[in-house]
Formats: structure tokens, sequence, C-alpha cells
């Protein structure tokens, strides 16, 4: 047999049942043994494959994996953002490229000898947990080591390059090797460390459970009925806001730079903040993570050490392990009462509106706070949701999106890349192709990745775009007014972008394309295109000059760096006695300014 024949063998056995590849040369060994052994899904570009192999195992129930095939040269390079994506969400990726034959390497004496000889593994090492050249051919034992680098401990990308002439090597069945035990372990926190953090709950008068994308949703599912009874106040990052539902009883959304006033404002006040998988980076404390829970004792939960170790925000109680076992343990028992705390949230949750009045918009224009709102009435609790990665119809789907128990919802907000959001939704939807996927995104975004609209219709795949229609990039427009004075450059149709018409685009595709109108959801025939089967398409007007409040300010100091605001207190600023009413817990007057 081929070697291509044994190596892909080898995947099969390690749960991978789909390739999502471009074709290419220096691939057409793995390709044609591929061809047989899984579920092929050839893409137009290398970067949406990548992408929504992602997706696809980040959404995927156990039992289905995806890995990316591309080839040499460019069909690696043009993968390299959708690595470091995957590389900067802690995420499974395995990425197969090919190589020109080893006997045409320049090995570092030239720029190039082979056609097409890029030095792939260079390339993309500080963006994998692994990344090799196969200078001989692995046995199945070196594959699965690889391999499971990968999916255990803090996920990630592995690249392995398989040189032309080593895939085409003869084999003898039996040299691969058994293939080894891949059992997972887990890193668990001692029993005692559990139990301590458990008496600090039942000592402190206003705790939160902050629940990361480390809980996976097999055990938030397994534990929604000890989540959605724990006696304290339950939020979720970005990555993790489909592990709990909207309308849990002591779920208070999702605290963030560009996120829940409410939450925010609930989580500054906590006393005690139990942080479950989530690394606390700078978009999740606020750039002025000094003030980040500024009366709280923070514990932080992680299975990587060096997120606990790096200094920002404060960490009181450090622990190293895997955030599942830990969440499942920690419930176990009970954490005292705090309905006093609970109902707190409830009045600030009641108080403080998902968006701003101060938002503004003109006539002929849908309001993205209130069509969050739509969609999320209109979704059902098997839906797959892509609120896009990037932009304002991110961060309003973020602010404003209710989701349900039994959504999956996806994004990856690490890189924040413009363009992830059509990707995403592919891979995504290939894992549930029985589900129908819901997408938003921003026609800047979307713009950059649209060549894919071939790989939704060659699957006919339940795929609805929503693209948000605003002719630019909102964020960046935004930017330049509020620091530049409105000096406006490359953000709009009247700065040197250009868009298409995008009802003849989709048409192009043989998709159905219905613009709205300034009612979203409530255009004629919307919700009826909703529920067909097939792709479709909603072009939704937003207004170039929206306004997407509230949000945390920064100023520009005479130094020129950049001040922001603590997360309690984001733009507008709240009335005086509004304020001071969803401010007023004891000990924390001295912490709003």
């Amino acid at each position: 047999m081929k070697y291509a024949e044994g190596f892909v063998d080898c995947l099969t056995e390690l749960g991978y049942t789909h390739c999502f590849f471009v074709a290419g040369g220096n691939i057409m060994h793995l390709l044609d043994a591929v061809r047989t052994r899984m579920t092929c899904v050839p893409f137009v570009h290398e970067v949406s494959a990548g992408i929504a192999a992602e997706a696809f195992n980040e959404a995927a129930r156990a039992g289905r994996r995806a890995f990316v095939l591309v080839t040499a040269g460019p069909g690696l390079t043009n993968l390299v953002t959708a690595i470091a994506g995957a590389w900067l969400e802690s995420r499974e990726l395995l990425v197969v490229g090919g190589q020109v034959k080893r006997i045409d390497l320049s090995r570092g004496l030239v720029r190039q000898r082979g056609i097409q000889e890029v030095d792939g593994v260079a390339i993309v090492r500080p963006i994998t947990v692994a990344a090799v050249r196969m200078d001989e051919p692995f046995a199945q034992g070196e594959i699965a080591a690889l391999v499971l680098r990968g999916r255990t401990g803090r996920k990630g990308p592995v690249f392995i390059e398989v040189p032309l002439d080593v895939q085409g090597s003869p084999i003898d069945a039996g040299w691969l090797g058994v293939l080894p035990s891949a059992a997972e372990q887990r890193t668990a926190a001692a029993a005692r460390v559990v139990d301590e953090v458990r008496v600090r709950v039942r000592q402190s008068e206003r705790p939160v459970l902050l629940l990361g994308g480390g809980v996976s949703r097999r055990i938030a599912a397994t534990l929604r009925r000890e989540i959605e009874s724990a006696d304290l106040a339950v939020m979720t990052t970005w990555n993790a806001c489909d592990r709990v539902d909207s309308h849990a009883p002591n779920y208070f959304g999702r605290p963030n730079t560009w996120g829940m006033r409410y939450s925010n404002v609930l989580l500054q006040q906590a006393d005690l903040l139990i942080s479950v998988g989530t690394r606390l980076g700078l978009q999740q404390t606020g750039f002025n993570w000094r003030a980040f829970a500024p009366v709280a004792h923070v514990v932080q939960v992680d299975i990587d050490a060096a997120e606990l170790e790096k200094g920002h925000p404060r960490v009181d109680t450090a622990i190293c392990a895997d955030a599942d076992d830990f969440l499942a343990r920690f419930l176990e028992g009970g954490v005292g009462g705090h309905e006093a705390w609970l109902d707190f949230c409830r009045f600030v949750k009641g108080t403080l509106p998902l968006a701003e009045a101060r938002n503004v918009h003109g006539p002929g224009f849908v309001d993205p706070y209130e069509f969050a709102a739509q969609l999320s009435a209109a979704c059902n609790s098997t839906d797959i949701v892509i609120p896009s990665s990037s932009g304002g119809s991110f961060t309003t789907m973020m602010q404003a999106f209710a989701q349900k128990s039994g959504q999956t919802i996806v994004s990856n907000k690490g890189l924040a890349a413009m363009g992830y959001g059509l990707a995403t939704a592919i891979g995504a939807g290939l894992a549930f192709p029985d589900r129908r996927t819901i997408l938003t995104e921003g026609d800047g975004g979307f713009a950059q990745n649209v060549q894919d609209i071939a790989t939704v219709r060659a699957n006919d795949m339940t795929l609805k775009m929503f693209v948000h229609s605003n002719e630019g990039y909102a964020s960046i427009r935004m930017t330049q007014r509020n620091y530049f004075g409105g000096a406006y450059i490359g953000c709009d149709r009247a700065t040197g972008l250009g868009f298409p018409n995008w009802v003849d685009l989709f048409r192009a595709y043989s998709i159905p394309c219905l613009e709205l109108d300034e009612s979203g959801l409530s255009t004629p025939g919307a919700l009826e295109q909703m529920e067909m089967p097939g792709p479709a398409a909603f072009i939704v007007p937003i207004d170039p000059e929206q306004t997407y409040f509230p949000k945390i300010s920064s100023v520009v100091t005479s130094s020129g760096d950049m001040e922001s605001a603590p997360l309690h207190l984001m733009t507008p600023d709240l009335e005086p006695e509004t304020l001071r009413r969803v401010l007023g817990t004891p000990g924390f007057k001295a912490s709003t300014k």
C-alpha cells in the first residue's frame, strides 16, 4: 500500500470523518487516499477550509472530526489566518500539508528549489502546538502523539507536512504498527482546593460564576440543572454564550469590553469571582484591567499555567486544572444562600437596557439591536447561530441576542478577523446537516470570503445569511469619527471601498436573496424564507452612521497612550440617580469613578 493510504487510515482510527480541502499537485497521493475513506468537502479557498474545520470540530458531536488538507506553498500560506485563529481560541485543528519531494527541498541553502516550495513548518511553528515535516514516514504511534497534542490540555493547531515522495512511498501494511490508546487524561484540582472555593462561596455575599469556552458544551448540558439552580449569579464569556440558557433564573449575561452593561455593572460589584475556563484576556477584563473586579476575591481556573501567571488581571486564587472536571465537582455541593444578591442582580438587569436610547439611525434603516432581538425570537432551540467574529454585526449580537438551550453558537473573537463568518457557518453547518444555520455578518467581512458562497450552494446547505449592509467598515468608521474628527479613509464607498450588488451576487449562485426593509424580519416573506430548506440570503440595511452604545470608551492622553474606563462605567454615562441605584452594594461606592 502507499504510505498515504496508511496515514489516512490512521487518521480515520483517530476519529476523523471529514476532510476539508483545496486540491493541489503536492497532495495528490493524500487526496486520492482520503477520497474513499472520508467525507471530502472541496472549498474554493484554503482559509475557508481551515476556518470551517475549526468550527466543525468546535460544534460537532463526539465521534466526528474534520481536518484540513492543503498543498504546498500558497496552499499553506493561504491557511495561516485560520491556523492563527484556532491557536488564539485554543481549538483543535489538524492541518496536513503537502510538500515537494525530499530531493527538491532547499533546506535553507537557497530561497527555493522545488516548485511551490516554502518552509511551512517554519511559517506556522509559532502558532501551533506542534509543527513537523515527515523526512521519513511516521508510524501510527508518532501520528497519534501529534494529533493528541492538539486535542488534549490546552488545545491548538497541529501541522504535519508530508513531502510528495513520502506520500507515494510503498509500505507494508504492518509497518505502521499498532495505534496506541488515545485515552484522554484530565488535570484535576485537588479535592481540598475545590472544597476551599466552595467554602469561599458560602462565606461571600455577592458571588459570580463566570463560565468560559474551556467549559465544554457537553458538560454544560450535563450540568444544566445544577448550573441553573446554583444559588449564585452565573455569567458567560462570548465563547461560552451557548452554555447557559438566557432565560435561566440566575443567568446575568455576558460581561466584556463590548458586553452587556448590566453584566459589567454586576460583575464589578461581586465580592467573589470564580472564573472557570476563560483566560481573562483584555477584552474580557477591559484594557483598564487593574480596575477589573475591584472588590472581589478572584479565583481563576485554567488549564494553562501561563495564563494564571501572566500578571493581568489580579488573581487571588489560581487553579491549574481542567475546567469541566472542576465545574462538575464544584457544583456537587451546596454553595449557601444568596437570594438578596440574586434579587439585586434581577433589579439591575431590569433597570439597564441592552441597547441605549442614544443610539441613532435614519429612516429606512434597521436598528441592529432590535434586529438581534427579532432574530432571537425567530430562532429555535436546535439552530446553529454564527454571530460573525468582528464589527458591529458581531457586537450587537453579543449584546442583544438571547440564546436558547440547545443552540450551538460559534465565533472566533481572539483573532477577530473579518471574513470568518461565512466559513464558520459552513463548518458548523456541515457538522449538523440536519439543522438550520443562521449567520449574521457585516458586508465588509462577508466580502472578504465571499467566494465560498459556492461551497454553500454545492452542498445545498440550509444556511440563512444575514448581511448587515452599511457600505463599509462600521467599527473603523466609528474609530475614525471618535478619535480623528471624522477624517475617514478606506472605510466606506465614499473613501474607496467597493461592494457588489448583493442581490445580483447571490443570484449568480442561484441563492434567493431578500432585501429587508426597516422593519427587519417583519418584511413580507422574511420569516417564510427563513423556514424554507436550502440556502437564502437577506440584506439588512444598516445606517452607515449607526452608533453602537453602550461601549467602554478610551481617551488619548497627552503622551499618546490610550486610557480606558473600567467595565462598569460604559458610555454613555448613566443618570446620577440610576448610577447610584445600580452601584448600590456595600463597599463599592468608592470604586465608581
